[in-house]
């Protein structure tokens, strides 16, 4: 059955925004080629989308032809405008935006661990309103859109009680739906999030189908299948810090994850790990911090091999190469040594949880996300892809994050764009 004018119209509308939102200002006619419609269909939309306030000329081509440039397209941005917030156990990271994701004011905020509910909840609120004041967007906030740890109900979209997570991450997003009552607040998980930008602009934009593997603080993982982020029954899927392992002292809890993956992958896992094999660790230990240490181990190996590119490096984790001239890099001998030990050992761990994903899922594609998935860029993610290959059957890559411990940051943005222009770039014409 064909669609009605009304609904090609809207079908019309919706196509040509996304491409102004995706490649900026456009000319009519490169909407024209772009979109493949007729140039009086064309001609059409951008006068009603004009007339909506949805778009306006903001400059002309610079290409020269007979008679005056070709007027340039483009949303209007400050027609409304986002807040995103990552929250992390130790405070709040927020920006605000305007419609097209330019970023306006941004601000961190850190909350120690012995701040009562009430006043943590404040000092975020008041974060938020500081930086949406810092970004003139006073009375024109749309939408908020929140990343945090912990499991989301998906009856209600609020973030369940979860132990060891601050009490003060479930009273903040009531607390400013009340602060800020003309805006929609929204709540999803961090690592959902992280996959969601690293589809979008990070390490997965060419995959339909794969898996983040959350490396920071604590351990996650987000599936995306055919296109479309899992979230499970409950909204669990991804929780992987609890899955059961070898390597551990102990099994997990469904109140504590100590003994599952996150035991052998989490932050205070890679300081222990670090330090068994000689290197400085910093404090405190946290996901950057274990940024610091994996980033240091691939610089002194990556230094290593600029200085004896020929030389063959061993496939056993710590091995040394029977023979072989000694490695001197940045720290000599024997930090090479502590360096490729560390990140060998590390290896292996991370592949023990990648595998059973695998196994489950095949997704064909592993991303390494967070601060220190992204410190260990292709050297560690090449170390788990070896492995991999070697304790499963099915073809995986392995990719490191491009976007790091920034990626639930920017997904928060991107979740909360897109509800804004659902709502904001709807028919204009309903008739």
């Amino acid at each position: 059955m064909p669609a009605s004018p009304s609904t090609a119209r809207a079908i019309n509308d919706r196509l040509a925004l996304g491409l102004l939102q995706q490649e900026g200002p456009l000319t009519a006619g490169q909407l024209k080629q772009l979109t493949g419609l007729s140039r009086p269909t064309v001609a059409d939309l951008v006068e009603r989308l004009t007339s909506a306030g949805l778009i306006t000329v903001v400059g002309e081509s610079g290409e020269q032809r007979r008679g005056p440039n070709a007027r340039l397209y483009g949303i209007v941005a400050d027609q409304a405008h986002l807040a995103a917030l990552d929250v992390r156990t130790g405070g709040v990271f927020v920006l605000v935006s305007d419609l097209v994701g330019r970023v306006l004011a941004e601000a961190s905020v850190p909350i120690g661990g012995e701040t009562g509910t009430g006043p943590a909840v404040e000092q975020a609120v008041a974060a938020v309103e500081r930086t949406v004041k810092e970004a003139g967007a006073v009375g024109r906030l749309h939408t908020v859109g929140i990343g945090a740890p912990g499991l989301i109900d998906p009856s209600t979209g609020d973030l369940r009680d979860s132990g060891g997570l601050p009490e003060w991450h479930r009273s903040l997003a009531a607390a400013l739906q009340e602060r800020l009552p003309g805006a929609r607040v929204t709540v999803e998980n961090e690592t959902n999030l992280a996959a969601l930008a690293e589809q979008r602009e990070g390490a997965a934009r060419d995959r339909d189908t794969f898996v983040l593997l959350w490396l920071g603080h604590g351990v996650g993982a987000a599936v995306v299948l055919d296109g479309t982020l899992r979230r499970g029954a409950s909204g669990g899927t991804g929780e992987i810090g609890f899955l059961p392992v070898p390597g551990t002292a102990s099994l997990p809890s469904a109140r504590d994850c100590d003994g599952g993956f996150h035991s052998l992958a989490g932050a205070a896992a890679i300081s222990s790990l670090a330090a068994e094999c000689g290197l400085p660790v910093p404090a405190p230990m946290d996901g950057p911090g274990a940024a610091v240490v994996i980033r240091e181990a691939v610089a002194e190996l990556t230094e290593d091999k600029a200085v004896h590119p020929g030389a063959d490096r061993p496939a056993g984790p710590g091995a040394v190469h029977p023979g072989a001239e000694p490695f001197v890099g940045s720290g000599g001998a024997g930090a090479v040594r502590s360096a490729e030990r560390f990140l060998h050992r590390l290896a292996d761990r991370i592949a023990v949880g990648a595998a059973s994903v695998v196994a489950v899922l095949d997704p064909g594609c592993v991303v390494l996300g967070g601060e220190a998935g992204q410190a260990g860029g292709p050297v560690l993610a090449g170390l788990v892809e070896e492995r991999l290959r070697q304790m499963s059957p099915l073809l995986t890559e392995v990719r490191a994050s491009t976007l790091g411990g920034a990626a639930v940051l920017r997904g928060a943005l991107l979740t909360a764009r897109d509800r804004a222009q659902d709502e904001l770039f709807a028919p204009p014409d309903r008739n």
